[in-house]
């Protein structure tokens, strides 16, 4: 028989998913990802730790399904995008790897905005500029920390460094890259200009090449294959950036589908073959997996990362008992509310998460009802902002971890109009 194996690194969890030639899943080993919070507004990984839970949840999948090392013919891995992973010019790491969510570079981002530097980046990127966009981040390093700047060998994002520890070799992959900032959309490249642009025009040296989804971008090395259980030389692909790998599994191919994600972070993507200049609204596009098309995508860190911080605050670890909990309220009876930014929101820099109009008689159970409401809220906002640009789509396919604990789910096909499906398996990486 013969195997392929993803790997998927979110914002909360790492997984390894093993599969046969039919895409039939075999088993998943996953792990609980910590965030490193050393000062306010920061989120950090620490890097070496990351590799070594990649390498156990491997492990643990092949072990678990007695699958010999010979009989996994590929590798993928599909992870959460933007942020910063960097490695030296001795390719090691450089500090904690900064995740998404990232705050750090609040100030740097507002003077762009005052300076008018979105509008006149985006006719070339198609991308907005937010705190946690790499960028961002190089140019707050740079700034604050401009002994570690000087040191910066490689830029990479999760998947890129994960991918480095099993290969040894060095690549960007394409659709995780394509939204970097540092990659001019139409032409499908690299662009010094923009670099210089935003102030971190040295950093160019330090972009590997970029490789595709579907390419070999290295194999397995002989340290990475004693750690995983993996077999030496097995083919490692590109991999993908998370939401378009499930996108792709949640049947997206034109413009009549969307899809909800309710992760990490709250999504709603669509693919398109065009770019659409008179939109009015600056929608965020990335390369596609497939040839000739994007993804769309309006995105948020409002989703499962709230309720796992009030889970961990709580000691709560039964995602049955709070579903039992919100089914025994009355729905929408609550004026207690929670407006889930403790990650932040697109909706605008700096805003809080907090929970108003909590009263004497509330408990437990009323908290969770509205952060429940919160987060379905603001996907219910992502989605009636997508449906603007793409008018056509008829169905929505709502996927991601949190659709197995959160029943809220149900409230969107109330006001989306929409045929609303459910995917539940994982999404595989290659």
């Amino acid at each position: 028989m013969k195997y392929w194996l993803g790997l998927d690194c979110g914002g909360t969890f790492i997984k390894a998913g093993l599969y046969d030639a039919e895409g039939k899943e075999l088993g998943i080993a996953r792990r609980n990802l910590a965030i490193v919070a050393p000062q306010p507004g920061w989120a950090e990984r620490d890097m070496p730790a990351l590799w070594q839970t990649a390498a156990s949840v491997i492990r643990e999948v092949l072990e678990h399904n007695g699958i010999a090392a010979a009989a996994v013919q590929g590798l993928g891995i599909s992870a959460q995008g933007k942020g910063v992973f960097l490695l030296d010019k001795q390719g090691q790491p450089l500090g904690n790897a900064i995740l998404s969510s990232d705050q750090r570079a609040l100030a740097q981002v507002m003077a762009w905005q005052q300076a008018g530097m979105p509008q006149d980046l985006y006719e070339q990127t198609r991308q907005t500029l937010w705190t946690g966009h790499p960028v961002s981040l190089l140019r707050w390093i740079k700034q604050h920390q401009p002994e570690r700047y000087a040191k910066i060998g490689s830029v990479l994002m999760a998947h890129d460094y994960l991918r480095y520890c099993l290969t040894d070799e060095l690549a960007c992959e394409e659709t995780n890259i394509s939204e970097s900032n540092l990659y001019q959309m139409e032409r499908g490249c690299y662009d010094p200009a923009l670099a210089q642009l935003l102030g971190i025009g040295e950093i160019m040296s330090a972009l590997p090449p970029i490789v595709g989804s579907a390419e070999i971008a290295g194999r397995v090395s002989a340290e990475a294959a004693a750690l995983t259980g993996l077999q030496v030389g097995t083919p490692v692909v590109g991999g993908l950036f998370d939401v378009v790998s499930t996108a792709l599994c949640a049947g997206l191919q034109d413009e009549t589908r969307l899809n909800a994600v309710m992760g990490t972070w709250s999504v709603t993507s669509g693919i398109t073959a065009t770019i659409a200049s008179d939109s009015g609204y600056p929608f965020v596009y990335g390369r596609h997996a497939e040839q000739g098309k994007y993804i769309v995508h309006e995105a948020s860190p409002t989703s499962a990362a709230n309720l796992e911080w009030f889970c961990q605050q709580w000691g709560l670890q039964d995602y049955a008992q709070l579903n039992r909990w919100v089914a025994d309220l009355p729905k929408a009876g609550s004026q207690l509310l929670f407006a889930p930014f403790l990650y932040g929101s697109n909706a605008g820099l700096g805003l809080s998460a907090s929970f108003y109009g909590i009263q004497a008689f509330h408990q437990r159970e009323h908290l969770v009802q509205a952060i429940f409401e919160g987060v379905v809220f603001c996907h219910m906002t992502h989605l009636n902002r997508m449906r603007q640009r793409f008018p056509q789509a008829k169905a929505l396919r709502v996927t991601g971890g949190l659709l197995n604990r959160l029943p809220g789910c149900k409230c969107l096909p109330t006001s989306a109009a929409y045929r609303l499906s459910s995917r539940r398996w994982r999404k595989p990486a290659v």
